[in-house]
């Protein structure tokens, strides 16, 4: 079949000839740049990229393309009757009679504009699809910004023809109702029904086609032509009988229109899983990865998707209850929280709940990704390089006492968050129970800028020095992501192996050593022993699970920052609980904030999975240990098992008293001169401290040590601030912030000594 462009019978031979010539080389043409149904289906690209989990679940909807809104290709099926009825009365009557050019309305053009009449277009619904077709060989069928040329008037309805010849009329619908612009950047059916009617586009009924319709010809009209023209179709469509009500109230569809076209319903991002699905993309643009074209979905239509290693069951979980706990927690000004899950063999990011949605003022903020101050939390790693040097054991004493180090600052003092010091400890106690002062004193021991060096080579990403933080790095004071500090510790689950995050499926992850294996699992084995952890967070514990994890909780000053990370044979769980702003938490610590989501998600995990301790690397021995008795005569601690690197293993741990001090015996690390008796004095506080409460313990335990020396068994007293607080050689006061002046004095009154000391903090709330 020839298309039908030569002139008539009664035209001069030599134009028919060279006419039909013409024509036909043009036919060839186009025959060639067009392109089949499939070929422009399987081409088709939404402005949006769906973001699957790993069961194939949809888990995001985000857009990815700014400079168009196109939606996902449908179905003929798929858009309501209505609308197909409206465009085809609206555009073209004689769709499914003529073969793609109607010449009745082309001579009725033809003869309206011979006489300045105004006619319908003659242009059809293929040769508009023509118009809109994309190729490297079809630029002579679009239109440019002055309108078609007579050259591509021609083109169009040659091609129209070869388009009706190739495929099927419902093809051309379809293929027309997805590529059509309808107003400003809306592209498509789906995009313009989701967009501004807020639903999906076989839901339309009789007024959405009209106006839908009427933007086809009109596309950036005034809301009162489009009405009007809306009105026209409306119209028609009841004369055809495709619709049973009667009448047309043009007055309310003018209404109905205005609000329509200044409505924008179809958001950005849709989804459980936002944060994520934008880092997932981050991701693949860096590795120059292509978003995949997943092909034909279940009903028939192609959209851009990328499968993740996201868990939809467990991302569902994890918003649900991270919600619910900081509903929980809303009287104590808390607002945000963040939750990641990553599988320890494959380092998949399984669960990523960047913010609490709608319960926070800064919900775009992933909380996963921002830097925070980790508090306790780094002190696994800290003990663990102590392990590994060889510098302490499980079993090693240090003293947790009063300690003022020099610094190029001034004096560094440090306080456990309880206000108390416990005396001589072990290393599995001190980390355990998050002792403050015994995690400074291995940080000595180990230096800062070797402890900084072993963070940077377990993918935290410290942008100064160790020098910069100084001793303070101990407890935290640098700012690191969620993310990064989660996957440290899942190197610790992978005896000091790291590897990389993966976001989408990957093959084999990538190992390097960050960290001896050895002391990687002595010190899981310390973060796992519930009983280690009793002279801080008690017998009952939320922390205590009935499978086998390790977890260490962690708060930053002033309760800014609430921290829980820990793992299980098969996953690491980190939790962040705080506000986006910074402003500090009201009487939250590790246990009350973020242990409970992180304890929920690790039971869900294990609901059905078993989780086993790991089994101990080669070079480790373990053997029975005892302690020597301290100041009232029983032993330091209970006798156990302990872990030991080979070399270092040791049956008895004790502390021998001299008259010049107390040292050590019999176990590695750093030890402190108790002092010597003096004249009657206060050995601690020092003046000039400046206690820092750290929320990492329950407030009940808010006490600072204070001890006299030189007092023999004279009575002596405790006054602050001019008001007599306690009594005896030692005591211990519930501090409450301000600067205070503490003396000591004896029975009459007298005073024998005093010191200045300053409380900060949030963790104690001031006396009334």
């Amino acid at each position: 079949m020839r298309p039908h462009c030569a002139p008539r019978g009664d035209a001069p031979v030599r134009w028919r000839r060279a006419l039909a010539a013409a024509c036909l080389a043009l036919a060839s043409t186009v025959s060639l740049a067009l392109p089949t149904f499939d070929e422009v289906r399987a081409d088709f690209r939404s402005s949006e990229t769906l973001v699957l989990s790993r069961e194939g679940e949809m888990l995001q909807r985000l857009r990815t393309d700014a400079t168009v809104r196109r939606g996902q290709w449908l179905g003929l099926a798929d858009v309501s009757p209505a609308l197909r009825q409206a465009l085809v009365l609206s555009e073209d009557r004689r769709f499914y009679e003529h073969s793609g050019v109607d010449w009745a309305a082309v001579s009725a053009a033809a003869w309206g504009n011979l006489w300045n009449q105004r006619t319908r277009g003659a242009s059809t619904l293929t040769m508009q699809l023509a118009g809109l077709l994309d190729g490297p060989d079809a630029d002579f069928l679009r239109q440019g910004p002055g309108g078609r040329s007579v050259p591509q008037k021609l083109g169009q309805a040659v091609a129209a023809q070869v388009l009706d010849r190739r495929w099927r009329k419902d093809q051309i619908l379809e293929a027309y109702l997805n590529l059509v612009p309808f107003r400003g950047e809306i592209v498509g059916i789906d995009a313009l029904a989701r967009t501004l009617f807020g639903k999906a586009a076989h839901g339309l009924d009789e007024r959405e086609a009209a106006v839908a319709a009427a933007l086809v010809r009109a596309p950036n009209a005034r809301p009162a032509l489009v009405a009007r023209r809306a009105c026209g179709v409306l119209r028609d469509m009841r004369r055809a009988g495709h619709s049973g009500a009667r009448g047309t109230d043009c007055d309310a569809l003018d209404l109905f229109t205005t609000a329509a076209l200044q409505r924008r319903a179809f958001d950005a991002s849709e989804g459980i899983a936002p944060h994520f699905a934008r880092q997932l993309l981050r991701q693949a643009g860096r590795t120059q990865e292509r978003v995949s074209q997943d092909g034909a979905s279940r009903d028939g239509t192609a959209a851009q998707r990328v499968r993740s290693t996201l868990s939809a069951p467990l991302q569902r979980m994890a918003v649900d209850t991270l919600t619910r706990h900081l509903r929980e927690l809303r009287g104590r000004n808390v607002e945000d929280a963040a939750l990641v899950v990553l599988d320890n063999a494959t380092g998949e990011v399984l669960a990523w709940v960047g913010s609490s949605g709608p319960l926070s003022q800064a919900a775009e903020v992933d909380g996963v990704l921002a830097l925070r101050q980790p508090g306790s939390t780094l002190k696994p790693f800290l003990y663990a390089q102590a392990i590994a040097e060889r510098r302490l054991t499980a079993a090693s004493l240090v003293h947790d006492s009063p300690a003022h180090i020099a610094t190029a600052g001034g004096l560094y003092i440090p306080q456990n968050y309880d206000r108390q010091f416990k005396g001589w400890v072990s290393a599995r106690t001190a980390l355990a129970a998050s002792l403050n002062v015994p995690a400074v004193r291995t940080l000595v021991m180990v230096t800062p800028d070797a402890f900084f060096e072993q963070l940077r080579r377990l993918g935290l990403p410290l942008t100064e020095s160790g020098g910069y933080y100084g001793y303070s790095l101990a407890l935290g004071s640098s700012e690191v992501p969620l993310l990064h500090l989660t996957n440290a510790y899942r190197a610790l689950a992978n005896g000091g192996r790291l590897s990389p995050v993966a976001y989408a499926p990957a093959q084999r992850p990538a190992f390097t050593p960050a960290l001896d294996a050895g002391a990687a699992f002595i010190v899981g084995d310390i973060l796992s022993d519930a009983n280690a952890r009793v002279r801080t967070f008690g017998t009952d514990s939320v922390l205590a699970t009935r499978f086998w994890t390790a977890v260490k909780t962690g708060t930053s000053k002033d309760m800014r920052d609430n921290w829980a990370v820990g793992w299980s044979q098969r996953y690491t769980v980190g939790v962040w609980v705080g506000n986006a702003s910074g402003a500090a938490m009201h009487d939250v610590s590790g246990t009350s904030g973020a242990a409970p989501i992180w304890a929920e998600v690790m039971g869900w995990l294990h609901r059905r999975t078993p989780s086993r301790a790991p089994r101990p690397p080669q070079g480790l021995v373990r053997q029975a240990v005892r302690f020597g008795p301290g100041d009232g005569g029983q032993p330091l601690e209970g006798a156990r098992q302990e872990w030991f690197m080979g070399g270092t293993q040791q049956a008895l741990f004790a502390i021998e008293s001299e008259a010049s001090g107390a040292n050590e015996t019999g176990a590695t690390g750093t030890n402190d001169a108790s002092p010597e008796a003096v004249a009657a004095r206060i050995l601690a506080p020092a003046s000039g401290t400046v206690v820092a409460l750290d929320p990492d313990i329950p407030p009940a335990h808010q006490r600072l040590q204070f001890t006299a020396g030189g007092v023999g068994r004279a009575a002596v007293r405790w006054r602050i601030d001019g008001r007599m607080a306690g009594s005896g050689a030692q005591w211990a006061w519930l501090p409450w912030p301000g600067r205070h002046r503490v003396e000591l004095v004896d029975a009459q009154g007298k005073v024998l000594d005093q010191v200045q000391i300053e409380v900060r903090g949030a963790g104690v709330r001031a006396r009334r």
